[in-house]
């Protein structure tokens, strides 16, 4: 073997490791394929199981008939017979073929693409008017179908290597988030059962004060495991897309003025500041987009807890822009990425109770109205979040 035929061969064997299934990446091997072994058209089909047929993936005209760029339904029969038969096959033009024109002079040669008896596909190389494939074009080609073979399995392989990656993060995700529920609901429980036995014992008497600070409580805790009811309901409803929203005209600044005011009120010791433009209204349910503001304060007070908050709004033509940035510590690289999937939680040197569903609650709402939220943070200098809706959503 010389040494022509080394280069030739190593690199298609080093495109065919790239792992790749593109378009781009099946015509680099097939464009390289070409410099040794002369072809005019080419096709890739493999098999769908969705359909149980043969589907084209990939068809270019090279030589004479480039014209005729990439038509999905040339050599299909052909390649459907290669297939079926799992075999090479070769034909020549028909017998009563015009010979005066080179495109109706096809001399096809079909290649099966699979290993071990699993069967994907078939490669069907086209000359126009000769000259005919011989043994050595047919040993050639086969090498390519393998090295094609071995792409598709190494595309297939990293493709179920990540979905079986992603599984296992989601299911490692629910059972952490099975295990942060039956914490958080045993907390709540736990105080109302209490102080609820207590204020019922008949062999001890609370004075006023003492009764209404455990009716306090009790009633605090049963809020408490009320909301946390109600935001694994809605990211049910929010997943599966069935949460009513109800759209109208909604002015956000008017929206966030009031959640302030609510947030201030119940935490007196928080530092707000608030720089809300008076912005053009936008389609929304003012209600849901209010929980977004307020589940992002509960996101702050638990992460970021005594740290002061500035909130602001902005906008364009097409666009409201909302910011809102804590004082806190921060969100860790490894975080970021993640803190809007469901049941997520991230650790930091501080013990946080929470289900891991406010940040997805306010994502699902809103993407829902059309609009994006992202999160940038730098470790020691806080965290912001942005909101952009637009003004004019289309239809």
């Amino acid at each position: 073997m010389d040494r022509q035929t080394l280069d030739f061969l190593n690199e298609l064997i080093r495109i065919a490791a790239l792992a790749g299934n593109s378009r781009g990446t099946i015509e680099k091997f097939l464009t390289s394929l070409r410099s040794q072994f002369v072809f005019d058209n080419v096709a890739v089909y493999l098999f769908d199981e969705r359909t149980a047929s043969l589907e084209i993936m990939y068809a270019r005209a090279i030589g004479r008939a480039r014209n005729a760029e990439a038509d999905a339904a040339w050599g299909e029969t052909f390649a459907n017979q290669v297939f079926a038969q799992r075999k090479i096959l070769k034909q020549d033009p028909r017998p009563d073929a015009p010979t005066n024109n080179r495109l109706d002079q096809a001399y096809m040669l079909g290649i099966p693409i699979g290993a071990d008896g699993f069967r994907k596909g078939a490669l069907v190389f086209v000359r126009f008017g000769g000259p005919i494939f011989t043994e050595d074009h047919v040993q050639i080609a086969s090498a390519a179908a393998d090295l094609l073979n071995v792409l598709f399995e190494r595309a297939e392989w990293r493709d179920t290597t990540s979905e079986l990656r992603e599984l296992k993060r989601q299911m490692q995700l629910q059972e952490d988030f099975v295990s942060t529920i039956s914490h958080e609901l045993r907390t709540p429980l736990g105080f109302i059962k209490g102080y609820s036995t207590s204020l019922l014992r008949q062999d001890t008497h609370w004075d006023a004060e003492t009764q209404k600070e455990f009716l306090t409580i009790i009633d605090e805790e049963a809020d408490r495991l009320s909301l946390l009811i109600e935001n694994v309901l809605e990211s049910a409803r929010l997943q599966s897309k069935t949460l009513p929203l109800r759209f109208q005209p909604v002015r956000l600044d008017a929206v966030m003025r009031d959640v302030v005011m609510r947030i201030r009120s119940r935490y007196k010791d928080l530092q707000v500041n608030m720089d809300a433009a008076l912005a053009p209204p936008i389609q929304g349910d003012g209600v849901r987009i209010a929980q977004v503001f307020e589940n992002l304060f509960t996101n702050a007070l638990k992460y970021a807890s005594g740290a002061p908050i500035t909130i602001s709004l902005s906008f364009n033509n097409e666009a409201v822009t909302v910011v809102f940035k804590d004082g806190g510590p921060g969100i860790p690289p490894e975080s970021l990425p993640l803190i809007f999937e469901r049941f997520f939680r991230a650790r930091n040197e501080k013990t946080v109770t929470g289900s891991g569903l406010g940040l997805y609650i306010c994502k699902q709402i809103i993407q829902a109205h059309r609009g994006k939220i992202w999160a940038e943070s730098t470790p020691g200098e806080g965290a912001t979040f942005y909101i952009q809706l637009p003004i004019n959503p289309a239809n």
